[in-house]
């Protein structure tokens, strides 16, 4: 998911190596032109092997956007765990369940999402794949994201427990491991499109124009 290259060519600048993995042909290739190198490929445990034999572990992974993309979360993990360095670092960036529930973010749903994450959960997924999590942080990107950093289990990192730890009670406040708050969730979306179209259909009875982006 290194897309033409945009992030990775902020680590270049600063006089690091880089390596992109993408598996559209043509978004690779103006990242090649670019001059940040791309493979054209799905990244798994093959493509994080071959890396690691021809170029060495990585000190840093980034899957910004991505890693909610992906149906096998286990095979890509595996991948990074085998390809970080000891003291590497793996940071991916997600939409937030938390603020999905919360802002009743509906329209970031869509196809090529194939997962919500939380932080509860991720914990426990990391630490049964030999990874763990050393920080959780909210950001505001669309509508509300989840930036995650790991590291290989007994890393050399520091753990900021205080910041896991307080999105995990957050999330349990927001009832996220509980079925009634998805089905409310439901319920929400089904009371804002009756709303909407209400209003739509006032809106054209009184012969008034609707524009929309």
């Amino acid at each position: 998911g290194s897309n033409d290259g945009t992030l990775l060519s902020q680590f270049k600048k600063l006089g690091m190596t880089v390596l992109g993995v993408d598996p559209a042909n043509n978004i690779a290739q103006e990242a090649n032109r670019n001059g940040i190198e791309t493979l054209v490929s799905y990244f798994d445990q093959i493509v994080a092997s071959e890396i690691l034999t021809t170029r060495g572990p990585a000190s840093a992974i980034t899957a910004n956007n991505v890693f909610a993309h992906v149906d096998d979360l286990v095979e890509i993990t595996q991948g990074v765990r085998s390809l970080l360095a000891p003291d590497g670092v793996f940071v991916f960036e997600v939409s937030y369940l938390a603020d999905v529930i919360e802002k009743t973010l509906f329209d970031t749903i869509y196809h090529e999402h194939l997962s919500y994450h939380s932080v509860e959960p991720l914990e426990r997924f990391f630490e049964a794949h030999g990874m763990e999590m050393i920080g959780a942080y909210r950001v505001m990107t669309h509508g509300g994201s989840l930036r995650v950093c790991c590291q290989l289990k007994g890393g050399p990192h520091a753990i900021d427990g205080n910041v896991v730890k307080d999105l995990i009670t957050r999330e349990r406040k927001l009832g996220l491991n509980r079925v009634t708050t998805y089905k409310k969730f439901a319920s929400d979306i089904d009371t804002i499109k009756n709303k909407l179209y209400s209003l739509l259909t006032r809106l054209k009875s009184e012969g008034k124009s609707i524009a929309a982006y």
